[in-house]
């Protein structure tokens, strides 16, 4: 892009204690060497912090790589910047009260090398008991063989899980496995996505390059050319 940009922040805050998926461990945010402390081993006038957190890889926003379903696939590691950063970006837009994001919904798209967002408003939810609730919206199997097939690069949605979790899904897990087994990364618990176009942005959702690692928190944003 060249000219004038605009960002467009993407991701929850991730902060002590919060809870990202009920039930699961709260991250802790913590220090590990505080201003004061630190004051002995500088000198005068000069001091540093170092925070120290302990949280889950299911965290905030966060993207899944084919390591999170499938145990010969590729971690954090072994996922190129070519699926995860600065890509040409599409939101699909669910009309509301839509549970089941279907082919049907997903086929009028143009997705081909680009990294299609679920727009489903349920971020609005975030961090409340409404947001597990059994009606959060989500990719069918599907829907999932679609955009594989349509040569999708990436899939995020702005839902607790990009799968089914109520309990006539009896556990299953459609869309990760799909789309994973493709190598095709997730990005789950994206928010903000009333803000941007149908198209026209580039998208960008990196974690860091952690070994053995098949999911991490992203700092999930997107940018606009004005």
């Amino acid at each position: 892009m060249t000219g004038r940009r605009r960002l467009v922040e993407l991701s929850h805050v991730i902060s002590d204690g919060m809870t990202t998926l009920p039930g699961w461990p709260a991250p802790r945010v913590t220090e590990w060497l505080t201003r004061e402390a630190s004051r002995a081993n500088y000198a005068p006038g000069t001091e540093f912090q170092v925070g120290r957190i302990e949280m889950i890889a299911n965290t905030g926003t966060y993207v899944d790589t084919p390591a999170h379903r499938w145990a010969d696939g590729a971690d954090l590691t072994g996922v190129g910047l070519d699926r995860l950063a600065d890509l040409p970006g599409i939101v699909v837009r669910v009309p509301a009260g839509t549970r089941a994001v279907d082919r049907p919904l997903l086929a009028p798209h143009e997705v081909a090398g680009r990294a299609v967002l679920l727009h489903t408003g349920w971020s609005a939810h975030f961090g409340t008991d409404r947001y597990a609730s059994p009606d959060a919206p989500y990719l069918t199997g599907d829907g999932a063989a679609w955009l594989v097939e349509a040569g999708a690069t990436l899939v995020g949605i702005d839902s607790i899980n990009i799968d089914d979790m109520s309990p006539a899904a009896r556990g299953e897990r459609p869309a990760h496995s799909g789309l994973l087994a493709a190598g095709v990364p997730i990005v789950e618990h994206l928010t903000g996505l009333d803000a941007l176009p149908p198209t026209g942005f580039r998208f960008t959702a990196a974690p860091p390059m952690v070994a053995g690692m098949g999911t991490f928190p992203v700092r999930a944003f997107a940018v606009l050319a004005e």
